[in-house]
């Protein structure tokens, strides 16, 4: 492609300006007047001046005239030309008797500011009708000898025409200086625009659409497509051949009429791959046609590549390279929707979950948890049919789509064994062997469900149903009872609660009844359930525990309790929090660990935090939980035994276990002022606490009566409705510092 002649450039302006003085010269020679004519001229002064004067007073046509040249600016009268050379354009020591009608002109015209606006034609009219004036003056004067009129009127005239040629030369001198001033300023702007547009990497261009031929286009098209441009398009050539249909339909759009973009792939000369957006702009003329399109060429490359990773990153599980959730229920939707389309075909959903799989990444990290993963995936990825969708729905839960199934329960049941199959072969190295299985659920469309959600929570509760009977795989069964099946459904969203963040800790506070102040809270767990609001953990703590859950959730709240204790640190607030352990996880030996880890991740003191078990968690197993709370002990933890009183009483192991707490049961609290029996029970559990040197907390105060009875009978600490009801961190804040209990209690 050769020089671009669109492009702006800066070209030499044009000197319109001649050689005046050659000019000059000749004008001169033209009218050079002898001394002889000088001599008439000075001879006849006086009189033609006195006649000029006499025909200024009248109102005769020259008068007239005269009067149209002081209007356009132009020479006043013939008696301003008689006048002899002592005006103030005369040279000093200038003879005042040798007429010099170039100066006195000069000088005139100079002193009519108007002179250099007027149009030249108006100049020579108005010189025209000077020597009109001349003539006639000449020719009337009686006193004039016939003999030197002739050449009395051409001396007159050719001093006219010389001032008239000054006149112009000045008018054209000016003109000629503005005139290349102007040139040299729109070649500066157009120097500025040229190297605005070079600089700029967007392509500007426009097209004569009758021609077809480019009226301009910006430099930075060379930077695309350095050797064609193939008008009217730029860069069509280079162009992606699957890409051109649509930018050719664009292009027909902006021809009649209407703005449009489109977005193309151009491969440049090293072959790379470059998107671009053209937008067409037409213009139409007054009668509405189309006479050129005006366009922008701009690169999008790097929009799209961020977009592309961004698909990626929401549609691709970034661990196993497989489908993630979002993706997978786009592929079964697509799938639903085909089926039905086509009469006798089923869609077979199937969820596999590793067995005890929180297990490994517990006991040999995540990483080696990550490569199983990735194995996992693999094996998975063999047993499938291409037309099939396998991905990755989180954590250690893989899906699997079979779409278009003539046979579903014979396609699902052989697509499961295959499944459990993978799983025969240890994973891992020969001197490391694991060995893993796995649950799978099955749900079928449209018998199990006719929809994505209903499809999805159905194999999941078959998949759990598969775990809890210890079987490889199951079919979603309908004629489970109701509340198996809410069960089931609730099973199903707790696996996934923690991952989406749906689990929150309330704090309730303790206060010290002697002091009348703040000594604690007791972290609460509750559940933000999408659909049923908030739960209490009476509604699925139990379920918890039966699907293996309950591990990660107790990490969690120690973890976020400790935390918050740390942020209500930074405000100046020291408060010592307390965290529920239900009996199964304190059975687990890694639980110390655990909560050396918590308190070392958040850097809080561990006589920030109390541990509260029930008496019947001993039960489960004396000597482990005794060898636990001596652990905890030595690290500074505080034990609480919780709900005091209803469960396994031993006063064995209150005087052997480094207890620090007894927590009364509500039960006995709530119906103390009321119930003689519950008062005794209350007075003797602080007045053992106190004898054994534990500190005595009272759960369930809801009355003021009931805050004023333990009070009087030394109760260190009470916690309650009356006190303050759970509350989020955020409340639990602004009622520190409002304090409404205090008031409650006055």
């Amino acid at each position: 492609m050769g020089g671009n002649p669109m492009a702006v450039q800066y070209k030499n302006v044009v000197k319109l300006s001649p050689n005046w003085q050659q000019l000059g010269r000749k004008f001169h020679t033209a009218l050079k007047i002898d001394t002889d004519s000088l001599s008439l001229v000075q001879r006849y002064r006086a009189l033609l001046l006195k006649s000029s004067l006499r025909s200024d007073n009248n109102g005769s046509p020259q008068k007239k005239g005269a009067q149209q040249c002081i209007t356009e600016g132009q020479p006043h009268s013939i008696s301003y030309l008689l006048k002899p050379g002592s005006s103030p354009g005369s040279k000093p020591g200038s003879n005042p008797d040798i007429y010099t009608p170039t100066a006195a002109f000069g000088t005139e015209i100079n002193a009519q500011p108007l002179v250099q606006s007027v149009e030249p034609i108006k100049v020579l009219n108005a010189y025209y009708q000077q020597i009109g004036q001349i003539n006639n003056l000449v020719d009337t004067c009686t006193d004039i000898d016939d003999q030197d009129r002739p050449k009395l009127t051409e001396a007159l005239t050719k001093l006219t025409l010389k001032d008239m040629g000054q006149t112009l030369q000045r008018h054209w001198n000016k003109s000629t200086t503005e005139h290349v001033a102007q040139n040299h300023r729109i070649a500066q702007l157009q120097q500025q625009v040229s190297s605005l547009l070079a600089n700029i990497p967007q392509v500007l261009w426009s097209v004569d659409v009758k021609t077809n031929r480019p009226l301009y286009v910006s430099p930075s098209v060379y930077n695309i497509c350095p050797t064609d441009i193939q008008m009217p398009i730029p860069c069509m050539a280079w162009t992606d051949p699957e890409d051109q249909p649509q930018v050719h339909e664009a292009w027909e759009t902006a021809l009649n009429g209407k703005s449009v973009e489109v977005e193309s792939r151009v491969r440049n000369a090293n072959n790379e791959v470059r998107w671009f957006r053209r937008i067409f702009r037409p213009f139409l003329d007054d009668r509405g046609k189309v006479v050129r399109v005006d366009g922008i060429m701009e690169e999008t490359t790097d929009t799209h590549s961020a977009m592309e990773r961004l698909e990626t990153l929401a549609t691709i599980d970034t661990l196993t390279q497989l489908a993630n959730r979002t993706l997978w229920h786009d592929r079964l939707s697509q799938a639903i929707h085909a089926t039905k389309r086509t009469e006798d075909s089923r869609v077979v959903l199937m969820i596999v979950d590793l067995n005890h799989f929180k297990l490994i990444n517990d006991t040999l990290g995540h990483p080696k948890g990550d490569d199983i993963l990735r194995e996992t995936a693999q094996r998975l990825s063999t047993t499938l049919r291409e037309a099939d969708t396998l991905a990755r729905l989180g954590g250690d839960e893989f899906g699997i789509i079979l779409p278009n199934s003539s046979a579903p329960w014979e396609t699902a049941t052989s697509v499961a064994t295959k499944v459990l199959n993978c799983f025969e072969t240890p994973f891992g190295s020969e001197e490391e062997e694991l060995f893993i299985s796995a649950a799978i659920g099955i749900a079928i469309y449209p018998d199990d469900g006719k929809d994505v959600s209903s499809l999805v929570s159905h194999a999941e509760i078959a998949m759990y149903r598969a775990k809890r009977e210890d079987v490889g795989y199951h079919f979603f069964q309908p004629t489970m009872d109701a509340h198996h099946v809410e069960q089931l459904h609730l099973s199903s969203q707790l696996h996934h609660a923690l991952e989406n963040n749906e689990l929150e800790l309330h704090y309730q506070p303790k206060i010290d009844l002697a002091e009348r102040c703040l000594h604690g809270v007791e972290a609460l767990l509750r559940w933000r359930h999408p659909q049923r609001g908030l739960l209490s953990p009476d509604c699925f703590i139990p379920l918890a525990e039966q699907i293996g859950l309950i591990t990660p959730i107790t990490e969690w709240v120690i973890n976020t309790a400790l935390k918050q204790h740390r942020d209500w640190l930074s405000i100046g607030q020291k408060i010592p929090v307390a965290v529920n352990v239900s009996a199964l996880s304190f059975q687990n030996p890694k639980l110390v660990e655990k909560i050396k880890n918590a308190l070392r991740w958040s850097g809080v003191s561990p006589r920030s935090l109390e541990i509260e078990i029930t008496e019947n968690t001993l039960l489960t197993g004396l000597n482990h939980c005794s060898d636990t709370i001596n652990e905890l002990s030595k690290m500074g933890v505080r034990i609480a035994i919780d709900d005091f009183g209803t469960g396994y009483s031993s006063l064995s192991y209150l005087r052997q276990l480094p207890i620090d707490t007894l927590k009364i049961d509500k039960s006995f609290v709530q119906q103390m002022t009321t119930n003689h029996s519950d008062a005794v029970i209350v007075r003797s559990i602080i007045e053992l606490g106190h004898n054994l040197g534990f500190e005595v907390v009272a759960e369930g105060v809801e009355t003021y009566d009931a805050c004023k009875t333990l009070q009087d009978l030394h109760c260190d600490t009470a916690q309650g409705f009356f006190i303050g009801t759970p509350m989020s961190e955020v409340e639990l804040t602004n009622w520190l510092y409002e304090a409404p209990w205090v008031a409650s209690w006055h």
